[in-house]
């Protein structure tokens, strides 16, 4: 099934100089995405570090890979490189940096791994200026609507897709295997085994985490309290470990995509909470409580989408909620080069009485849409975009038209 990045990093991989660094969580599909895409270029080498052979490749002479790419060679078109987890080499930025700077021009080259690739924003400069960053999510509505997407719209038409579908996706999560398969003893063994993978061998070997066993219990804690209010002191004395403690492990668990943080939008409102932000799970599928489980499939979407729409260059798109001392609150904020620009509440029943305080926000923020999306209302095909005051959306409307 193609994914919704691969005629775009097609087109971009072959039009600009830089390399493409797709980013995100194990088993997202990344290696998936970057065998799409080399169907587009001749030759094409793909590396793993994991391999030991392949390991030897990049190790050894770069006459090696030379040779195996063509480069030594008259061709009319660039070959392609894809090095997936190449992150796990020491030196990964030394040698991208000098295999970059050698065959500009002459050569595409696709980086795939976790989210630990994003370490060069932290670590010098050595690679400013040579990547374009991608980071890739779980299936979406839109997605499973249409992958093949290349237009450079915000907003989509709205597009209903089928029941069974949505159903699956909302319930297996939106990885690509237990989705696909969409069998509940697949999907539980499926998702047992990627936790442990996660903390057991990917925390514990590469973050250098010792309390594993709390280290798990954090995670046990943060599928029961999924888009609540984080409160670190608290989560520290359930573990008995510090508040620093928490905060780091938490940026561990958000470094390798488990879960991901958003931080209350604050300003041209003095009452607004400032610091405590809700944490949302990257696998939906495993929160039990079904309105924190809906509140964070929406979640989702919107961060898959202001991700995207800043990756491919349409502005620069954050989420962000809202909370008031007073307890007024809307639960997300998506944010258009650093203006607020939408503003969504999330509701199970279309009886629900429309939310005051998205009206409220709205104008205190100066907001252009505010929906309040409902998740057990049919599909209506009608653009929700086309209304600027306050409005209850379905979720399967909305969604579609989304990323």
């Amino acid at each position: 099934m193609d994914r919704y990045y691969h005629a775009i990093l097609a087109n971009e991989l072959v039009e600009h100089r830089q390399m493409a660094f797709v980013s995100g969580a194990r088993q997202v599909g990344k290696t998936t995405l970057a065998k799409q895409i080399s169907q587009y270029f001749q030759p094409t080498v793909y590396l793993n570090w994991d391999a030991i052979e392949h390991r030897q490749i990049i190790l050894g002479e770069t006459a090696t890979l030379v040779d195996m790419l063509g480069l030594n060679q008259l061709s009319a078109h660039s070959p392609l490189l894809i090095l997936d987890e190449i992150h796990k080499y020491s030196q990964w930025k030394l040698f991208l940096k000098g295999l970059f700077d050698r065959f500009e021009g002459q050569l595409a080259i696709l980086i795939t791994g976790s989210a630990r690739l994003d370490v060069f924003k932290k670590g010098g400069d050595s690679l400013m200026g040579r990547y374009f960053n991608y980071r890739l999510h779980p299936f979406t509505v839109a997605e499973l609507i249409n992958a093949d997407w290349t237009t450079d719209k915000l907003i989509q038409a709205p597009q209903a897709l089928a029941s069974e579908l949505y159903t699956y996706l909302y319930q297996f999560g939106g990885f690509p295997e237990p989705f696909l398969k969409a069998k509940p003893r697949f999907y539980h063994r499926w998702r047992r085994l990627r936790q442990q993978q996660l903390v057991r061998e990917e925390i514990r070997d590469v973050a250098r985490v010792q309390e594993i066993a709390q280290l798990e219990m954090l995670v046990v804690l943060l599928e029961k309290q999924a888009g609540q209010v984080t409160k670190y002191s608290t989560l520290a004395k359930q573990l008995r470990v510090s508040v620093d403690t928490v905060r780091r492990w938490l940026d561990v668990l958000e470094g390798f995509y488990y879960c991901y943080r958003i931080r209350p939008w604050y300003q041209n409102i003095t009452t607004a909470l400032r610091k405590e932000p809700k944490t949302y799970l990257w696998d939906w599928s495993s929160i039990s409580d079904n309105g924190a489980k809906a509140e964070n499939f929406v979640a989702s979407h919107l961060l898959k989408a202001a991700h995207a729409w800043t990756d491919i260059g349409l502005g620069e798109f954050y989420l962000y909620y809202l909370r008031t001392k007073d307890q007024k609150e809307v639960d997300f904020l998506v944010t258009k080069d650093h203006k607020p620009w939408l503003l969504v509440e999330v509701k199970s029943s279309m009886q629900a009485a429309l939310n005051p305080h998205l009206a409220l926000f709205q104008a205190k923020t100066g907001a252009k849409y505010a929906f309040q999306v409902t998740m057990e209302a049919d599909f209506v095909k009608a653009d929700c975009f086309q209304h600027t005051t306050p409005i209850k959306v379905p979720a399967r409307t909305f969604l579609s038209q989304l990323v």
